[in-house]
């Protein structure tokens, strides 16, 4: 394989601010959640975060690319199946994802009328986000963005769940699993938001019907895929499962459940400042750990390291240093 992770996601530019609960209340936004905005929607409350003089920071983001940008400072070779527009933000993105060393395609020659894709995220002072995300060129991510020689000669092609928001997104995620029918290409998939997945539960039963082998989740999002009452139901449901699914678990650390049997990995312990991105660190470091052939249990417990260090970071990313003293954790290990 040329490759060793393809990701099919949103290219959104981040920009992150640290809010109080009654902030979020007073914008009409619920705690700990995802929802989709347009710029006019995001504009009063981006207005009230800078005339409240908000302590905020901006960059590169989305869910895949996070996991991505993961990997690729850890020394794996990855490719990024995303739309971006010819516009600051775009050039931006590409210029970000040149610079972790993550390949793609170019900028988007359709729909040439549409922003780079914007997402604005909202750190309270429990360390959870909150996200308004404006998919802009991003929504209508399709075939023409995808190198499927690429994909096909990866290791793994990861799924952000948020792609089924869009037809024209979810239209793309299936125009790949079909063109890896019958191929080697290990297919994982990120259930990204419980709120989601109940609402476009179609969706990932759909893909999950492709044969998926890796299945990346929280708590909220295993019980509400599994369609069970609580994590312990849950977690039996998925023990009947032929693909391995990953629980994050927050504090509690992670469990990997593969062939019926349930593997605990601990959690570090920390003092939070920011989750955002700790789910997306998590999923990069295994799928990392996991094609340099150590075990799942190791693979958890060095991503729980992982997604450790950037929940005690303002941000959803490490810079190359914090990179690498993670990657010198699996290195010991």
């Amino acid at each position: 394989m040329k490759y060793d992770i393809s990701a099919l996601g949103n290219a959104l530019v981040d920009t992150q601010y640290k809010v109080s609960h009654d902030f979020l209340a007073s914008v009409g936004l619920e705690a700990d959640s995802m929802t989709l905005a347009t710029s006019e929607e995001q504009a009063p409350i981006i207005n009230k975060l800078i005339e409240m003089g908000s302590e905020s920071m901006s960059d590169c983001g989305g869910s895949a690319t996070n996991s991505l940008v993961a990997a690729a400072n850890y020394g794996s070779k990855c490719h990024h199946v995303c739309r971006v527009a010819d516009d600051a933000d775009g050039k931006k993105y590409l210029d970000s994802l040149r610079s972790a060393g993550v390949e793609h395609i170019g900028i988007s020659s359709e729909n040439t009328d549409m922003p780079t894709g914007k997402c604005l995220i909202l750190v309270t002072p429990d360390a959870k986000r909150t996200m308004s995300s404006m998919l802009g060129v991003s929504a209508y991510l399709g075939a023409s963005d995808i190198n499927y020689e690429v994909v096909e000669n990866s290791k793994i092609f990861y799924i952000e769940g948020y792609m089924v928001t869009s037809d024209d997104n979810f239209n793309a995620v299936i125009s790949v699993l079909e063109h890896l029918k019958g191929k080697g290409t290990i297919k994982a998939l990120s259930l990204s938001d419980a709120g989601i997945v109940h609402g476009f539960r179609d969706k990932f039963e759909l893909i999950e019907s492709y044969g998926i082998d890796m299945v990346f989740c929280n708590d909220d999002e295993a019980v509400a895929f599994s369609n069970q009452q609580n994590i312990n139901e849950a977690e039996e449901f998925y023990k009947s499962k032929s693909y391995m699914t990953i629980i994050t678990k927050g504090s509690e650390g992670s469990v990997v459940i593969e062939n019926g049997v349930k593997h605990l990995a601990e959690a570090e312990k920390i003092i939070p400042v920011d989750t955002n991105g700790a789910g997306d660190m998590f999923a990069g470091s295994f799928m990392h750990a996991y094609l340099e052939g150590n075990d799942i249990t190791e693979c958890a417990k060095f991503s729980n390291y992982a997604s450790s260090k950037v929940v005690e970071t303002f941000g959803p990313r490490l810079d190359s240093n914090g990179y690498a003293e993670v990657l010198n954790k699996l290195k010991k290990s």
